[in-house]
Order: structure tokens, then sequence, then C-alpha cells
């Protein structure tokens, strides 16, 4: 299900109030979940996308709330990040197991800020929707 183009989304920043504008947004109910492909524009014009997962779900008191992941990915990375999905899709499709293959980014990759990030910075997440097929 596709929806209408040109939402504009007002962020109120310090002091700009920044306009992204989406090009384009593509629906895709799976179960549970929906997705949400968004193409917006920067002020400059560079398309990015952005990929939110929404989930339902029950708080306390029987309020329901959606929780929300999103993702940013810019043009500049669409190649390696489609790559990398592919591979992945790929490995669980197939079931194989491929010879252990291990990236390692250089800094300039990386970001210097991400560098000395340990295991221990990082939110423990529970993939228990993962075990119930």
């Amino acid at each position: 299900m596709e929806e209408e183009a040109g939402i504009k989304e007002v962020i109120n920043g310090s002091k700009d109030q920044i306009v992204q504008e989406e090009i384009y947004t593509k629906v895709v109910r799976a179960g549970k979940r929906t997705y949400f492909f968004d193409v917006k524009a920067t002020r400059k014009e560079d398309y990015y996308l952005t990929i939110t997962e929404s989930k339902k779900r029950l708080g306390k008191e029987g309020k329901i709330f959606y929780e929300k992941h999103k993702i940013f990915l810019y043009k500049e990375d669409f190649e390696k990040f489609a790559d990398g999905l592919r591979d992945a899709v790929d490995y669980i499709s197939n079931g194989n197991t491929p010879a252990k293959k291990e990236t390692v980014l250089s800094e300039e990759e990386t970001g210097n800020e991400h560098a000395e990030l340990s295991s221990r910075e990082f939110t423990n997440i529970d993939f228990e929707d993962l075990d119930n097929k």
C-alpha cells in the first residue's frame, strides 16, 4: 500500500525549523509489525531513506502504544546496505552455513566516535519474537 507523497514534517530545532518532505512512502504490513519505507529530502534536496518498524504493544494499565525502531539510510550507503541485507536474507533462506566471514572496517568507515565503544555501552535487546515461529 503506497501513501501520498509530499507530506511535510516540521521538526522544531534550536532556532530554526527543519522541514523534511516525504517524497515517497511505502507501507508493508507483515503480521504483528508494520514497516514504513520513507524517502525524504534534506534542505539541500539530497534524498535519504528512513525505515521504521512499528509494533502495537499493550502497556501498563491496558493502554495501547506503538513501539517504533527507525533506521536512517543515506545514498552513499545504499549499495553496501543492500548487499548486506541480501547476504543475510540469502543465508536465512538457503539454510546454508558459509565459511565464517568477518568484515573489518577501518576507523574512517566506522568514524572515530565509534572506534572505542565497548559491548557494555549498547542496549540489551530481547529477541523473544524470533523464538516463537
